[in-house]
């Protein structure tokens, strides 16, 4: 049955107040299967079926977060209380952020508070930092307890915390000390210590740390979760594995937006506005628009070479959009080393000498083309000016493809602003003028 299909009956269902009837529909289904149904119910009647489900706050964490106010805006005061104060805490400051002043006040008083708390702290942090991005649900160990005491401990913290696979080792301070695995406490002897199965050389991140670097530490050493501190090395939360792939995947999508011209979207694609979508995508255009005026003076300014060659005509498109292509792929390769770390600003020269020689071989191989179609279009002359705007325009777009990137980074812009788009259009004047140029130098006049 389609999701349609069976929103369509939920909603039958609890208008006429049959919810038996509707757990029936429901049961065998996931929580983010079922939480995609009840972005297709009215708000209205789908917290009447969220509230009664057994794993509600599961399901409702599935929710797109708009769908998750306008469900807030419905639940009645204690409902909502309920159902917050059963969700995670890094959810819950989310949701509360996404909230307006009138639901906040609405809901805080309800709330536990030590909730209250806790959610105000999360909400501080910055967006787009560790601190936004943890959860103050971890679970803890004191320095001097033995194994079965630190079991039993993991026991009573085990329903609260994100994950106990790892359990942090602090002090009377909340000072982060070490960390130890789950696995090392069921084999180690009952009676040892702590301390001395404990790990203390231990990755962890400042609370300011951005969100994005957070990411790639969870990355590259593989954890489960990364221990966030503040400045004075006191344990604050911790970043779980799944928080930072979300992360790695926004920011990965975000690059993928920017590189084909296109600003930052919230959302799924398929809910998003026209209005919306014709905002994040004409900013680009126009300007291309104008930039695209260049190549337009460049066949202005060699009008006349043009005229008394005719056969130029046919092959400035190829040039031009092998210039563009060659540069495309020279920023795409780039913008991708830059966001993952692989090079940095020092790299540059380094990199660009290779590039150049890579260049070369490129344009050479393309230019041994384009000049047999250029003798049999036109003669020898028409053959040889082709081949040296080739090697020209394809040098040139992968230098400027290439190099935008770090200029961009340098000036403390994001490197996927050097989209496709941009690039494109730079190679293309470029390429329009060096063609032209040559031509003049060569072609009778």
């Amino acid at each position: 049955m389609s999701n349609k299909a069976l929103a369509l009956r939920l909603s039958n269902a609890i208008e006429q107040q049959q919810f038996d009837e509707a757990f029936i529909q429901v049961k065998t289904l996931r929580p983010i299967d079922i939480a995609d149904v009840l972005a297709l119910i009215k708000p209205a009647l789908a917290w009447q079926l969220l509230e009664r489900l057994p794993n509600r706050s599961t399901v409702f964490s599935y929710v797109n977060t708009d769908i998750q106010v306008a469900l807030a805006q419905e639940f009645p005061r204690d409902s909502m209380a309920r159902l917050v104060g059963e969700m995670p805490a890094d959810e819950r400051a989310d949701l509360y952020k996404c909230l307006n002043q009138d639901q906040r006040d609405t809901l805080l008083p309800a709330l536990a508070q030590a909730k209250r708390e806790d959610i105000r702290r999360l909400a501080a942090y910055e967006e787009g930092t560790a601190g936004a991005l943890m959860t103050s649900d971890y679970a803890t160990l004191g320095i001097q307890m033995d194994v079965t005491e630190a079991l039993a401990a993991l026991r009573l913290e085990a329903p609260d915390a994100e994950t106990i696979y790892h359990a942090y080792v602090i002090d009377e301070q909340r000072k982060l000390l070490g960390v130890v695995s789950l696995r090392t406490l069921i084999l180690a002897a009952p009676e040892q210590l702590i301390r001395d199965i404990m790990v203390s050389a231990i990755v962890s991140s400042n609370v300011n740390e951005d969100q994005e670097d957070v990411a790639k530490m969870v990355a590259r050493y593989d954890l489960i979760a990364l221990p966030v501190i503040d400045d004075g090395g006191a344990l604050v939360g911790i970043v779980t594995h799944d928080d930072a792939m979300d992360v790695a995947s926004d920011e990965a999508t975000d690059d993928f937006h920017k590189s084909g011209g296109v600003s930052t979207m919230v959302g799924r694609l398929k809910d998003v506005s026209i209005g919306v979508l014709y905002r994040k995508r004409v900013f680009w255009l126009v300007f291309l628009v104008f930039g695209n005026l260049f190549s337009g003076l460049g066949i202005a300014h060699f009008e006349d070479v043009i005229a008394a060659n005719l056969v130029l005509v046919f092959f400035l498109p190829l040039l031009v959009d092998s210039g563009g292509n060659a540069g495309s792929q020279s920023a795409t390769l780039m913008v991708r080393a830059l966001a993952t770390g692989d090079v940095v600003m020092r790299d540059w020269f380094s990199l660009l000498s290779r590039e150049a020689m890579v260049a070369l071989l490129l344009g050479g191989t393309m230019a041994v083309a384009i000049s047999i179609i250029g003798y049999i279009r036109g003669d020898e002359v028409v053959s040889l000016v082709l081949a040296l705007s080739m090697m020209c325009v394809v040098m040139i777009g992968c230098v400027i493809g290439m190099s935008l990137p770090f200029v961009l980074n340098k000036m403390g812009f994001d490197p996927a602003t050097a989209s496709a788009p941009l690039i494109t259009s730079v190679c293309d004047a470029s390429g329009v003028v060096i063609y032209l140029f040559i031509a003049s130098k060569f072609l009778v006049v």
